[in-house]
C-alpha cells in the first residue's frame, strides 16, 4: 500500500465524488417518467447482476460458513430502505437539499459509535465538531416547514442519513469488516434487488409505457457507472492508499451534489442551505480530524 496520494489516486478520488454528487440529480431528473421504487429496482438488479459476474471473474464467492450471511443481510435491509427513502424523498424535495441531509451520514456513524464504542468516544473538539453540523443542518431543516412537502422529502433524506450510518456501523462491528467489500455490497445489492420490487408492486408503481432517452440514459448512469463502477473504483482506491487519505476527499459529493442540482436542474441556492452544507463539512472534519 502507498503511504500517500498521487496523481491517480487524486484524479479518481476527484471523479467518484463528482459521479456520486450528480447521482441525486439523475434520480431526481428521471423522476417524472420512472417512479422512484422502479428506478430503485431497475439500479439494484442490474447492479447485482453486474457485480456477480465481477466476483465470478475474480473468485469471490458467498459461503455459508464464513459468517456474513446474516451481518449481510441486515446491512442489505438497511440499505434497501436507505434508498428507499432517497428516492422517494427526491419526489418532495430538491436534490440540493437532499444531497445535504444524506451527507451528515459520517456524523450520525461517530455518535452512534461514540455512544456504544469506549474507544471510539468523542473528544470536546469532535463534539464541537457534531454540534455545529447537526445545528446548520436543523437550521436548513426548519426551512422545510415553509415550503409544504419540502419537509417530508428533507426528513427521508435524514432518515436515509440514519440507515447510511446504522449501514457503515453494523459493517464495522461485525465480520464484514474482514469480508471483501464485493461480497459485502453484494450482499446489499441482492436484498435491495428483492425488497425493492416487491415495494414497488405493493405500492401500485406502474412500468413506464415510453422511455425518454432522458430517462434511459439516467438508470444506465446510476447502476452502471454509479452503483457498480464508481463503488468498484473506490474499494481499488481503500486497498492502495491509506483510508484517512481516501476518505478525506469525501466532503467534495455534497459540494458537487449540490452545485450540480442548481445548475443543472436549475433548483434554488437559499444562504441556510449553503449554511448547513458548510457546517456539515467544517463538522466531518472536526470529527475525523486526528489528535496532534
Amino acid at each position: 500500500m502507498k503511504n500517500r496520494l498521487d496523481a491517480t489516486a487524486v484524479a479518481a478520488l476527484l471523479l467518484c465524488c463528482l459521479l456520486w454528487g450528480l447521482n441525486q440529480v439523475a434520480i431526481k431528473a428521471a423522476l417524472p417518467e420512472v417512479p422512484p421504487l422502479i428506478q430503485l429496482s431497475l439500479r439494484s438488479v442490474g447492479a447485482a447482476v453486474l457485480l456477480l459476474t465481477w466476483m465470478r471473474m475474480r473468485g469471490i464467492r458467498f459461503s455459508l460458513d464464513d459468517g456474513t450471511l446474516w451481518p449481510g443481510l441486515l446491512a442489505g435491509a438497511l440499505f434497501a430502505v436507505e434508498f428507499a427513502c432517497i428516492f422517494i424523498g427526491l419526489q418532495h424535495t430538491t436534490a440540493a437539499r437532499s444531497t445535504v441531509f444524506i451527507n451528515t451520514s459520517p456524523l450520525i456513524v461517530a455518535a452512534v459509535l461514540a455512544a456504544f464504542v469506549p474507544a471510539e468516544r468523542l473528544r470536546p473538539r469532535q463534539v464541537a465538531g457534531l454540534l455545529i453540523a447537526f445545528g446548520a443542518v436543523a437550521l436548513a431543516f426548519a426551512e422545510g416547514f415553509g415550503e409544504g412537502g419540502a419537509l417530508l422529502g428533507d426528513a427521508l433524506a435524514l432518515a436515509a442519513a440514519v440507515l447510511w450510518g446504522l449501514t457503515t456501523v453494523t459493517i464495522r462491528m461485525t465480520v464484514l469488516r474482514r469480508a471483501p467489500a464485493e461480497l459485502t455490497l453484494a450482499y446489499q445489492l441482492l436484498v435491495a434487488a428483492i425488497l425493492a420490487p416487491l415495494a414497488a408492486w405493493v405500492v401500485g408503481e406502474r412500468w413506464p409505457a415510453d422511455w425518454s432517452a432522458l430517462a434511459l440514459g439516467s438508470v444506465f448512469y446510476q447502476t452502471v457507472i454509479v452503483t457498480f463502477a464508481s463503488y468498484l473504483l473506490w474499494f481499488w482506491l481503500l486497498t492502495r492508499y491509506p483510508a484517512t487519505r481516501v476518505q478525506s476527499f469525501a466532503f467534495l459529493t455534497p459540494v458537487s451534489g449540490l452545485l450540480f442540482a442548481v445548475l443543472l436542474l436549475g433548483e434554488p441556492l437559499g444562504w441556510r442551505l449553503v449554511l448547513a452544507l458548510v457546517g456539515v463539512i467544517a463538522g466531518i472534519t472536526l470529527v475525523n480530524r486526528r489528535a496532534s
